[in-house]
């Protein structure tokens, strides 16, 4: 794969490299969207059933709300011992100090986040967004000390995030980005806004100095 280097002329610099062609279209061909959308439905449905698990599960989200992570949690500061513990220390202040300290209020929060994050995955609206904090969550389940299939949908998100101007483009977000936009670069329905207020901006200046 051959990467282009952009010299800036006056100082002789690299100012900026370009993607390669392969990466520029795995991350922004809409050609390659199909890739995104199945990765998009497993990531979705993994998040979907462990969110709506624990909604129905009455340790998680019910009348003994808090049981079932601060179990899952006490688990984890067990294995902070030994050389190479699987569960750093700094964590286990944070998890000993702030999450089991309010185990409740981060019980319905994961359940509600992992429900969430599958739909938002599934119907393919906001998805790098959703991909985040689903790879948000991945990551504190991996520092807590518990592999399962965490380093896989760890990955999965990692590459829709990378690849969030498509991967929803089989979805909802193939109408909500370019409405909406980025911080950067809004959206039709804020140039719209924008053209309005400065219309009428023009048209009240134009009546105050008539």
């Amino acid at each position: 794969m051959k990467t282009t280097q952009r010299m800036n002329k006056s100082t002789g610099l690299v100012k900026a490299i370009d993607d390669p062609p392969v990466t520029k279209a795995l991350f922004g061909n809409v050609r390659w969207a199909w890739i995104w959308l199945l990765l998009r439905l497993y990531l979705g449905f993994e998040w979907l059933k462990a969110g709506v698990g624990k909604l129905q599960n009455p340790a998680w989200t019910g009348s003994q709300a808090g049981v079932a992570l601060s179990g899952f949690l006490n688990g984890a500061l067990e294995k902070t011992s030994g050389q190479h513990p699987d569960v750093q220390g700094w964590y286990a202040w944070f998890i000993k100090h702030v999450v089991l300290t309010h185990s409740v209020t981060w019980s319905y929060l994961i359940s509600w986040g992992e429900t969430l994050v599958g739909v938002a995955l599934i119907l393919g609206i906001f998805t790098g967004i959703a991909a985040f904090f689903g790879s948000f969550m991945n990551l504190s389940y991996l520092l807590a000390g518990t592999v399962s299939i965490n380093p896989v949908l760890f990955v999965i998100a990692i590459w829709l995030v990378l690849a969030w101007k498509i991967a929803g483009w089989w979805g909802l977000d193939r109408w909500v980005l370019p409405a909406l936009g980025t911080p950067w670069r809004p959206g039709y329905i804020f140039h719209d806004l924008s053209e309005k207020n400065s219309a009428a901006a023009v048209k009240q200046s134009s009546g105050i100095h008539s």
